[in-house]
């Protein structure tokens, strides 16, 4: 009887055999691919994932390098100047994937089915300006792709504005549409009007803050949009370098268009320049409306230089 009871406590107190389980994967795993796999289960009913390849053994794939932005800083012609490059496959378009919920809820199947058709050598890249200043945007392309290495091109914040403006006047005046002058958005009872949308987009401190949350400064490169449109082939190396790639963009690559105002490309003896939407003239402004624009730049330029360990000759 007593050999019974012992037997039966020992049953009792005998510690439970529990399945093993896997350790928990590092946080790449479960932010960046567990992620990736979910999206990819939204992309069909049968919750498979398709890779479009081609017999030439090209095929479509997640962008390894993203240009988020500025709008308006010269996001068209950093892609065109950068796609000289052999190693380059861009998407032709905007996609707007991780900034519109509509894209995102498709998942990355949709995203993927967006991109360029590309060797195994070469670098994918899509540019989508809103990426920047969109706050959802940064830990969305984090939960994707740790390792994404991104562009970003900004131009003096004042001429930024310009810029914007500039551009959604022409869009209203193509539609036979009437729009404000520049000054009704700009002043506000007799103050500049902070709460314009172009002039917080120029804020970069405020939307880089965001995105150093997620990756640091050495995942991503600044290029001087200003630079950029005076002398392009010095910023065209730096991002080659950036993006590791072999040096085959060359100055050749670049000529000054005086009927444009700016710089065009040469490719293999075809030349070729941005749409006629770029390089428009700002309207024009008066001196003191300038002044308070580069006043309210002056300190967050200041907070901006010294997060990214860097100056930019802006006024």
């Amino acid at each position: 009887m007593a050999a019974f009871l012992l037997g039966a406590v020992l049953l009792i107190v005998q510690p439970q055999i529990v399945p093993s389980r896997p350790a928990i994967n590092s946080k790449s795993e479960t932010t960046s691919q567990s992620v990736q796999r979910e999206l990819l289960k939204k992309t069909s009913q049968k919750n498979d994932f398709k890779e479009n390849i081609n017999s030439n053994g090209s095929c479509q794939q997640l962008p390894q390098t993203i240009i988020i932005g500025v709008r308006k800083g010269g996001t068209r012609a950093l892609l065109e100047m950068l796609s000289l490059h052999p190693d380059i496959a861009a998407a032709e378009s905007e996609v707007h994937f991780f900034d519109w919920e509509d894209h995102y809820r498709n998942g990355l199947q949709w995203y993927i089915n967006q991109m360029p058709f590309s060797y195994p050598h070469q670098i994918t890249v899509e540019k989508t300006p809103a990426y920047f200043t969109s706050p959802k945007v940064p830990e969305r392309v984090y939960n994707m792709n740790q390792s994404m290495r991104l562009l970003l091109i900004l131009r003096d914040p004042s001429e930024r504005v310009l810029s914007d403006y500039t551009q959604v006047f022409y869009n209203h005046m193509q539609k036979h549409k009437p729009y404000p002058s520049i000054e009704e958005f700009l002043i506000k009872d007799g103050e500049l009007n902070v709460d314009y949308k172009a002039i917080n987009r120029s804020l970069y401190y405020i939307h880089m803050q965001n995105w150093l949350k997620y990756f640091p400064l050495d995942h991503m490169h600044i290029v001087d949009g200003d630079k950029l449109i005076k002398d392009p082939f010095p910023e065209i190396e730096k991002v080659e370098r950036f993006l590791k790639l072999s040096p085959q963009i060359n100055a050749s690559n670049f000529y000054f268009n005086k009927t444009k105002g700016f710089y065009c490309l040469r490719d293999s003896g075809r030349e070729r320049c941005l749409h006629e939407s770029k390089g428009r003239a700002h309207p024009q402004v008066d001196t003191w409306l300038l002044e308070k624009l580069h006043e309210y730049f002056h300190e967050p330029n200041k907070k901006f230089f010294e997060l990214v360990g860097r100056t930019f000759d802006w006024h």
